[in-house]
């Protein structure tokens, strides 16, 4: 081998997710390429004295995780707010956000993150005055850990002008109590937006998800800080071991943003953003915005270059749209956010621009809503390599199972969220969807099996983001009944799903999601060996040394 190599790792068990040499002991990198991948005897030919030398210890080293479901703003600003994951009861959350507010003293709005929505208790759902028995001088809200419903106080309420209440929206709610005047609890962005506007950031972190647009103004200062929030957000992901996000925000703001820390700086991640289409834009956006946006972010480090959409909401809110009745609320099944004809009217478009649409569906409902548009689609333009996707599914009906194959449909999930997982709560989930559809739900091995094409995420921030925890909840997942089946998948199948396959959902499968000569150097060494610990174990293992793009992004210290 006759050129140098810029950094080499050794004394590794690499896992290159690549078929033709699953497996390797070392691995050289020059510039932001991989060099060659082999033998300790046959990599050390690349060692020059400038050569940085990382022994890996033994452990296992493999394609950076490629995130392909996450919010990096909002999580980046989450980063400094309350987490109350694994509170319960109305003592342990008081105590939580009086401590949060006396270390907080001057934020405009004080918020906390991943509140279950049993978190006073099984039958209680927590309104304004038990927040206020809490703190009730300072604006409070708190979101739960799907990030589709928001529970605040009086004084928060008040100041974002829904305390009388105020039309939201389809598929949105100011939930109102018995005494005319908002309860507390607000689901759905359009609800909840309002108070979000009182925080530091005044809500901007929220536009790409909740509106598809931008601020209205924006000061140099309040960019400035955005940026700053960005980075460290950037740089968590780097510390995670991932090398590759999809961010699921559709927003110039958060694109612009990006571009100048990339130009300055560079991103320590390859970044992909949506065009967020939402049912009021017109379908010309789809031309006019969405094509125009591809021509302008289409490096390998930031590309927007698909559509995103909602078909609908979340289970626990009554916002996710099933084919039948939801099974404690008969007559009710849940508001679809787009008609049959208007979804399937941008699908074809989309379609016929080259632009790939992926489509948060909760319910089986929605699910076959989205299918029905690809379908349709298909007929209008003809079968093209289209890898359309449907995020989340946490319910399919089983007569769908099949037509995730037959459609060339992608299956995004995310093995954090199914109850009783990652410290989930099983209700009011189970009672909400009924046994009658316990099989069907988060049934990622049935759409496997089926022949379906899988990846997985974390939707961070809505579950926590580090992909080990994340593969190891796709490992150890126990059914919730002994009959139920068992959506367990094998360690590769689960790593194809963070690397290889998210990669190829990008349509990026030639240069990234393998290790293997010629593609980036994007690659990350863990604290031991993958294969032979454990499984439940796997959590605890944890990034050592990150490499995107052929830089260290991360070294643990």
């Amino acid at each position: 081998m006759s050129i140098a190599a810029d950094i080499i790792i050794h004394n590794a068990r690499i896992l290159t997710m690549d078929d033709d040499r699953p497996t390797a002991q070392a691995i050289a990198m020059a510039g932001n390429r991989i060099l060659a991948v082999g033998t300790d005897a046959e990599i050390m030919a690349c060692c020059v004295p400038a050569t940085r030398m990382i022994d890996a210890g033994g452990a296992t080293v493999m394609p950076g995780f490629n995130e392909a479901h996450m919010h990096i703003f909002g999580g980046s600003v989450g980063l400094s707010q309350l987490s109350l994951m694994g509170i319960k009861g109305f003592d342990a959350l008081k105590a939580a956000i009086r401590a949060y507010a006396t270390d907080n003293p001057d934020k405009p709005l004080l918020e906390g993150l991943y509140a279950d929505y049993t978190i006073l208790s099984e039958d209680e759902r927590v309104t304004r005055h038990h927040l206020d028995a809490i703190i009730a001088d300072r604006p409070f809200v708190m979101m739960a850990p799907d990030r589709h419903t928001a529970w605040a106080n009086t004084i928060a309420l008040e100041k974002a002008g829904i305390l009388h209440g105020r039309d939201v929206g389809i598929g949105n709610e100011i939930v109102m109590g018995a005494d005319g005047l908002a309860a507390g609890e607000l689901r759905e962005t359009n609800a909840f937006s309002p108070v979000m506007a009182l925080s530091e950031t005044g809500g901007r972190e929220m536009l790409g998800s909740a509106t598809g647009g931008d601020p209205a103004h924006v000061t140099p200062q309040e960019r400035a800080t955005d940026i700053a929030v960005l980075k460290k957000g950037l740089a968590y992901c780097a510390s995670q071991g991932i090398t590759s996000i999809q961010n699921m925000d559709g927003s110039l703001y958060q694109l612009e943003m990006l571009q100048e820390i990339e130009d300055t700086e560079g991103l320590p991640v390859r970044v992909r953003m949506p065009y967020h289409m939402k049912n009021f834009m017109p379908l010309t956006d789809l031309e006019e915005k969405a094509a125009v946006w591809r021509a302008r972010f289409q490096s390998d480090k930031l590309r927007c270059n698909f559509v995103k959409m909602f078909m609908d909401g979340v289970t626990e809110g009554e916002t996710a749209v099933f084919v039948d009745d939801y099974s404690h609320k008969p007559g009710w099944k849940g508001e679809p956010l787009f008609s049959a004809e208007h979804f399937n009217a941008i699908a074809v478009e989309a379609d016929r621009l080259g632009l790939p649409v992926t489509v948060h569906a909760i319910g089986d409902g929605a699910v076959r809503m989205v299918l029905d548009g690809y379908e349709a689609a298909i007929e209008a333009n003809g079968r093209r390599d289209s890898r359309n996707r449907i995020e989340h599914i946490e319910v399919v009906h089983p007569d769908d199972v099949p037509r995730f194959a037959k459609l060339g449909t992608i299956a995004s999930m995310q093995p954090t969220h199914p109850p009783g997982s990652a410290g989930l709560p099983l209700e009011p989930y189970l009672t909400y969807i009924g046994e009658q559809r316990w099989q069907y739900a988060f049934a990622w091995k049935l759409l496997i099996d089926a022949g379906a094409t899988i990846v997985f995420a974390t939707d961070w921030p809505v579950s926590p983001l580090p992909p080990l925890s994340c593969i190891t909840d796709a490992m150890i997942r126990t059914p919730w009944r002994q009959d139920m089946p068992d959506h367990r998948l094998t360690l590769t199948q689960t790593l194809a799903a963070y690397t290889r396959t998210s990669a190829w959902v990008e349509f990026m499968e030639d240069r990234k999601g393998m290790l293997k000569p010629g593609y980036y150097a994007d690659v990350v060494v863990l604290s031991g060996d993958i294969e032979t610990c454990p499984h439940a174990e796997i959590v605890d293992l944890s990034p050592v040394v990150t490499i995107c793009d052929g830089r260290i992004t991360y070294q643990a210290s």
